[in-house]
């Protein structure tokens, strides 16, 4: 991905702190935003991580929750029909749309080496962690004939390590999203094993 520095590191207004889209209005964004249905899924599976992540292990409350959940569903929603301004036409939508300025500096931090706008706090680190990953853990999925059945940590792992699996995740990335975390790279990935492999 080439860089797409944002240029700026505020987000959103203040005064919209808790406002947030309900969830079938974000999905109805993504459906006219994103014709690609692979795409479509790796969001929704990131959401769906996201928003496990906030109630499993922040004990987050429903509106809280949302919140995860939409910063992971709409983090690449503009990344077909407008590659080159990746990830601005969604921030800028978003604040259109008053939300959360929470949500829009998730999604603006979730590649800091190529939007230059820093993971703060653990919601921006979490969307920042799963994103490359659980695209290559549905990508270790889809090459066995029993998909996530079976997959095992060691198994992604593994070809975490083969440079030409999947090589269009950026491994530094991972590898960068998972210092700034208090969780080892063995534990995300049996994390996103678990609650991706249901979404459709």
């Amino acid at each position: 991905m080439a860089s797409h520095q944002l240029n700026r590191t505020a987000f959103g207004d203040p005064k919209n702190a808790g406002n947030l889209m309900p969830i079938e209005e974000a999905h109805a964004l993504l459906n006219e935003w994103v014709p690609n249905e692979r795409l479509r899924l790796h969001m929704k599976q990131v959401a769906a991580v996201m928003k496990a992540w906030a109630i499993e292990k922040e004990n987050a409350d429903e509106q809280t929750a949302l919140k995860w959940e939409l910063a992971g569903l709409l983090h690449d929603a503009d990344w077909e029909k407008f590659p080159d301004d990746h990830c601005r036409i969604i921030i800028e939508e978003l604040e259109k749309r008053n939300i959360d300025p929470d949500v829009i500096h998730c999604i603006a931090s979730h590649g800091p080496g190529y939007f230059g706008v820093e993971p703060v706090n653990t919601m921006d680190k979490m969307l920042y962690a799963f994103d490359e990953l659980s695209g290559f853990v549905h990508a270790a999925a889809l090459i066995r004939p029993t998909r996530y059945e079976g997959l095992e940590v060691k198994s992604v792992l593994k070809r975490l390590k083969t440079p030409s699996f999947a090589a269009q995740v950026n491994r530094n990335d991972i590898q960068d999203a998972i210092s700034r975390i208090d969780q080892s790279l063995e534990d995300i990935i049996l994390f996103i094993i678990d609650h991706q492999k249901d979404v459709s």
